[in-house]
């Protein structure tokens, strides 16, 4: 009787192991694309929202759980994907014809019409996670989202490599939303947000004059409450600034454009390597659990059958502690190939740092040079706009 139960419960364990080994490589992985809402009738262009995508914040501080957990982490990566992932969110939404413009803002900005904030949450080649938050000048959210998206199995075949991005249907899938809910305002409250962005942005350059113009409830909702005079010379002044402003930004979106193109040939090789790297380490990984517990079982069973009289019995337990602790070393052994891999993918993250020239910008009395990062950058310009206002119609 021992013996049969001593059998019987090493079997039972080690089917049971086996079944949920098979059980975790199962996967399945869609290949439907989301089909991209568009605009299907002309607006005018007082109801056309004007876009601003922030650089989005590459999650840093998650890239660190992450490598407690033995997964592969890339900060340089994940800094230049903050960077490249709201170039390919910008075509998406541009392509719909819903919009005005829509252009990446270097940081997030009062006086735009829609912003869209993301944040990576996950991304390596396999799956990508971002979390969008989308809200208007007066102050309303539109909506918070997370999106995940997993690459399909034919994402990185050479077929697919060119002219294709591997996560498009999570871009198609924000695009969509953001309509979706655009088309629910009114022709009123559309050019409402735009008249607020006018007069926020007015308000930077001659606070005194513009804050009468808006007011805040206690939710921090903008309105507006009363208008300025038709061909005021100072609105009209600001108006001028607005459009100088406006192509200092289009000037930065030659850079990011610049940037994105010279980044996609890289970035997808790694993401090809990386998708392939973690599904083989994923394997190994299970592997490797699967080897120690069935080690671990065959050596408690070892234990077990040691003391039964039956010299068979005890023969085949003293096999079952030696194998037991074999299926254990080669546990082992698959974890440190699985860190192989994560090392391999961490040699691949060292070439992506990147940083915008130095700009000459030509003015009407003067050359001004601007230097630094695209926030820098920028915040240097906002204060030569400010001097530019002052100068003329200073407070």
């Amino acid at each position: 009787m021992y013996k049969f139960n001593f059998v019987f419960t090493v079997t039972i364990l080690l089917s049971s192991l086996s079944l949920t080994g098979c059980i975790s490589t199962t996967e399945v992985k869609t290949t439907e694309l989301t089909p991209l809402k568009f605009e299907n009738q002309m607006l005018p262009e007082e109801e056309l929202l004007d876009v601003g995508i922030t650089i989005f914040d590459p999650s840093l501080d998650a890239l660190v759980e992450e490598a407690e957990e033995d997964m592969p982490t890339f900060p340089e990566i994940r800094i230049a994907e903050a960077r490249y992932l709201p170039f390919l969110l910008m075509e998406t939404i541009q392509s719909t014809g819903a919009w005005g413009a829509v252009r990446i803002i270097p940081s997030e900005l009062e006086a735009v019409d829609v912003t869209v904030k993301g944040k990576i949450i996950k991304s390596d080649g396999e799956q990508l996670i971002v979390d969008i938050d989308v809200f208007d000048s007066k102050g309303q959210r539109w909506y918070s989202k997370t999106y995940d998206e997993k690459a399909s199995q034919y994402a990185y075949t050479t077929r697919n490599q060119i002219g294709n991005e591997p996560f498009q249907n999570l871009y198609n899938k924000i695009a969509n939303d953001l309509l979706i809910y655009r088309e629910k305002l009114a022709s009123n409250e559309l050019r409402e947000l735009r008249l607020v962005s006018e007069l926020k942005f007015a308000k930077r350059f001659a606070e005194q004059q513009f804050s009468a113009y808006l007011s805040q409830n206690e939710q921090g909702i903008v309105s507006v409450d009363r208008l300025p005079a038709q061909g005021e010379p100072v609105l009209m002044q600001i108006k001028q600034i607005r459009e100088r402003d406006y192509l200092f930004i289009d000037t930065l979106q030659e850079y990011y454009s610049s940037y994105a193109k010279e980044m996609q040939p890289p970035y997808k090789q790694w993401r090809q390597e990386s998708y392939q790297e973690v599904i083989s380490m994923r394997e190994m990984q299970r592997k490797a659990t699967n080897e120690k517990m069935l080690g671990a079982v065959a050596i408690i069973a070892g234990i077990l059958g040691a003391g039964n009289s039956d010299g068979s019995v005890r023969a085949a337990s003293m096999i079952g502690v030696t194998a037991g602790g074999y299926l254990i070393k080669s546990g082992m052994d698959r974890s440190d190939e699985a860190l192989i891999h994560v090392e391999a993918l961490e040699e691949l993250g060292d070439s992506f740092e990147a940083s915008i020239e130095s700009q000459v910008i030509e003015l009407e009395d003067r050359s001004v040079t601007l230097t630094g990062t695209v926030t820098n950058q920028y915040q240097q310009w906002q204060q030569i706009l400010k001097e530019m206002y002052d100068l003329n119609y200073g407070e």
